[in-house]
């Protein structure tokens, strides 16, 4: 197109016949570069509209990649609530794995529009200002050679209309020279004057006509290079920035499909992933957890006897039945614990968790010959703590084998507070002789009372795993059926404590075989809960609250304390509480504390603290 111009614009010449000469009269391309500025201007709004496009498209992926993750988010377990337990089946954990590889899908969604803002809309901005800027200039050129050719051209006009007035001025001179010469009546310096007057004008003429000749020339040379140089120069110039402009929104465009072709693996394997994890399901894993989670360790109930209404209405119950016998002295196998009042699932219950039904007829008897019995305050207290919800310390209104886990938990929680504790007595031991050691770095003093107090809470702690292992000794006793590994986890506490939990037993089963209406003094015994206690209920590592500088090099040869070399920078996850130690994080996995005086703390002011133990 540009060439066709070129060439519409060389040939665009009318010549018209002058004097002895012919003069061009040309027809300049002012039209051409109004059409050609409009068309790359359309060029330049084009490549725009396509990043206009492409930046719509990452705010699109952005959006779509944000809402993946919330999805994925929001269905994600909550920490230390129900949902975590539910996750142990294959299916729950299948979907907790198909969550976590919608959140890496929405990862490689949000590189493309990364990759895509920087490498099509970044670069394509950048290029429409130095297309911009180009453009200008050559149509600048264009102009600015078009205004000299213009120029030349009116030279060349004021250049001809001179010659032509001074040729018909020299022409009226000679005439008037000529009339003067044929008049007698005119003075011979009158006929001198009009001689020298013609003479002057033909010269005038005369240079005239050379500064024309002059100027045509000039000009003849200035059009030929405007229209065979200057203006084709111009015209390739935005020829080939037309084309590179065209060429770069090409190369975009393939940019645009390599972008998201290069996240199509990753986004296969995500895929593959989900595929693999619903493979993993397994119905019979599944179905053998929800057994073993409710399974109950009740025994299978015996026949019930047949009762003879017509013998007298005194008569004993039999030993087979599900009541225990008052007549014979002997009892029913115990279930455990607290759970007697328990039947087999398949048999009604009776309304009070801890009265076992008893025939018609015995408790008739019984009618006739005692007074009636008030239920004790604190069954009843009992009874309606299980409506509300509130279980019983001792998890009795559980079946035994369910029993028996909840309190082999209870026993491994506190076990594990009590080394905690106990660790903490040892750091501040270290501590301890450590200010005796050096008191310029503390008082030994100042620890007494935190490691009385700590052993305080260790000997409470201790009594009450006597505690729940006394009822879980009491439940694995009355199991029909034990494991190896509870029996490890029990044996050292039954040989210790054999008299005592049968004593404990003793006392709260009447002779026939329910619960006596009041309960031993030990299992009764309750322990002041402390806000100690619940210090240690998160699991989760403490949070950095800043960092910190090494000044001198330590040896972190004692127990909690841990090495650091000068001039080395690590987390602080507790400052110093006034014991002259501050609790420092190098990894994941070393962590400990080094003397404060040993570095520069920076705490962050959005921080809002580590939990602290000292």
């Amino acid at each position: 197109m540009l060439v066709a111009a070129v060439q519409f614009l060389s040939s665009d010449i009318k010549r018209i016949p002058t004097l002895d000469k012919e003069i061009p009269v040309y027809l300049f391309p002012q039209d051409q570069f109004d059409n050609l500025e409009k068309h790359t201007q359309w060029g330049i709004d084009v490549l725009e509209k396509y990043i206009k496009f492409v930046k719509e498209r990452t705010e699109i992926e952005l959006s779509y990649a944000k809402q993946l993750r919330n999805l994925s988010k929001k269905y994600q377990p909550k920490k230390n609530s129900k949902e975590e337990e539910e996750y142990r089946y294959t299916s729950t954990r299948a979907f907790l794995a198909t969550l976590n590889e919608m959140n890496d899908y929405a990862g490689q969604h949000e590189v493309i529009s990364e990759n895509m803002t920087s490498l099509i809309t970044g670069e394509l901005t950048r290029y429409v200002q130095e297309l911009k800027q180009e453009r200008k200039s050559h149509f600048h050129d264009g102009r600015k050679a078009q205004q000299h050719i213009e120029t030349c051209w009116k030279q060349l006009e004021a250049s001809k209309r001179r010659f032509e007035r001074d040729c018909k001025e020299a022409d009226r001179a000679q005439q008037y020279f000529e009339k003067m010469d044929a008049d007698i009546n005119v003075t011979k310096a009158d006929v001198e004057k009009a001689r020298q007057q013609a003479q002057l004008r033909h010269q005038m003429a005369e240079d005239s006509k050379a500064e024309y000749s002059s100027t045509l020339q000039k000009f003849n040379s200035e059009q030929h290079d405007h229209y065979y140089t200057h203006i084709p120069n111009i015209f390739q110039k935005i020829q080939e920035m037309e084309e590179r402009r065209i060429v770069r929104i090409g190369e975009s465009m393939k940019t645009f499909a390599e972008v998201d072709r290069q996240v199509i693996p990753i986004i296969g394997k995500c895929l593959d992933e989900i595929t693999k994890a619903a493979e993993s399901i397994d119905h019979k894993n599944d179905s053998q957890l929800v057994i073993e989670a409710f399974k109950s360790g009740f025994e299978p109930p015996g026949d019930i006897d047949f009762e003879d209404f017509t013998q007298p209405m005194k008569r004993t119950v039999s030993e087979s039945s599900l009541s225990n016998s008052r007549g014979d002295g002997k009892s029913e196998p115990k279930f455990g614990g607290k759970s007697k009042g328990k039947l087999w699932p398949f048999i009604k219950k009776n309304k009070s968790p801890k009265q076992q039904k008893e025939p018609l007829s015995h408790r008739f008897n019984e009618f006739m010959t005692s007074k009636p019995k008030i239920h004790c305050f604190r069954s009843l207290k009992r009874g309606l703590s299980l409506k509300l919800g509130a279980g019983p310390e001792d998890f009795s209104n559980l079946p035994p084998e369910q029993r028996r886990k909840k309190l082999q938990q209870k026993v491994d929680e506190l076990n594990k507070d009590i080394q905690k504790e106990m660790d903490q007595r040892d750091a501040l031991t270290k501590m301890k002789d450590v200010y005796i050691k050096n008191p310029q770095m503390g008082d030994a003093a100042s620890v007494d009372h935190r490691l009385a107090e700590l052993g305080q809470n260790i000997e409470k702690l201790r009594l009450e795993v006597q505690k729940f292992e006394g009822w879980l000794a009491e439940v694995e006793g009355r199991l029909p059926m034990r494991t190896e590994q509870a029996r490890r986890q029990s044996g050292l506490y039954e040989a210790q404590n054999t008299s005592a939990v049968n004593s404990c037993a003793q006392d709260r089963e009447s002779p026939d075989g329910s619960y006596t209406e009041e309960q031993s003094q030990e299992t009764e015994m309750k322990v002041p809960a402390t806000d100690f206690d619940d210090e240690f209920d998160d699991e989760e590592p403490l949070p950095t609250i800043g960092t910190c500088k090494a000044l001198y090099t330590f040896e972190g040869q004692n127990e909690g304390t841990i090495s650091v070399a000068e001039g080395e920078m690590l987390y602080v996850i507790e400052e110093d509480k006034g014991d002259g130690w501050t609790r420092i994080r190098r990894n994941e996995d070393e962590e400990g504390y080094v003397p404060t005086s040993y570095v520069e703390v920076y705490l962050d002011k959005n921080a809002k603290g580590a939990m602290t133990y000292i």
